[in-house]
């Protein structure tokens, strides 16, 4: 009996999903792609440094994202250490790029429905600024995977050369993900995930392992918390 009262109290420690911290700013930010400055310099840092799989990526390639939010908009910054950019060839900024996950690129995977994790958001930008975001329903998936979708979200990139590390800015739109306002102590699903390389030595980098190679595998997701 004692040693079934013992696992028995482990099993809510394991159960417990990483948490991912947002702070506070009083009114909507024009975005900006200085971890320095005034609007990122004190926010809540995630490190994404193992594969979705499990074990540890490259150590050069370990990656920090900060977020803020205001009552309508949440708020991202990466910073991206790299060795060797992947870019797509045919740049366009201007207009959605499908499949933009073949090249460099970081991605945010977010949902506000507890009840329905298969249904939530996806965002992508890359060292340049193109970007795609996606309706996803892993039950019932939408025409065409769900890029056809739009969330009106912002999207700044660049590259700093001399420093090897390229940073990317997302302003979201709280009510892309599930239509309500954000507020202090409002938790959200959420993954974060980058793809760096060319094959045969792409490696997918993430917060939160899945546990295998497939980013959609929303039952592993981890909380986005919202902070005051």
């Amino acid at each position: 009996m004692r040693s079934l009262a013992v696992l028995l109290f482990a099993l809510p420690l394991l159960a417990q999903p990483p948490v991912s911290r947002s702070t506070y700013v009083k009114s909507d930010e024009k975005l900006n792609l200085d971890p320095g400055s005034k609007l990122w310099k004190k926010a809540p840092v995630s490190v994404m440094a193992v594969t979705p799989p499990g074990p540890a990526a490259p150590a050069a390639l370990k990656t920090e994202v900060r977020s803020r939010w205001s009552g309508k908009h949440l708020y991202f910054l990466f910073s991206c250490p790299y060795e060797k950019l992947n870019l797509k060839p045919d740049l366009d900024a201007k207009n959605e790029t499908n499949k933009l996950w073949e090249w460099d690129v970081v991605e945010i995977f977010i949902g506000g429905e507890f009840d329905n994790i298969w249904r939530y958001r996806e965002y992508q930008v890359s060292p340049r600024a193109e970007w795609v975001d996606l309706d996803i329903d892993r039950k019932k998936p939408l025409p065409e995977g769900g890029w056809r979708w739009n969330s009106n979200f912002e999207a700044a990139a660049r590259i700093d050369e001399a420093k090897k590390i390229w940073y990317v800015a997302m302003k979201i739109p709280v009510a892309s993900i599930n239509g309500a306002e954000a507020k202090a102590g409002k938790e959200l699903r959420v993954n974060y995930y980058r793809l760096d390389g060319v094959a045969p030595n792409r490696t997918s980098i993430t917060w939160t392992p899945t546990g295998n190679r497939n980013h959609h595998t929303p039952e592993k997701f981890g909380l986005l918390r919202l902070e005051k």
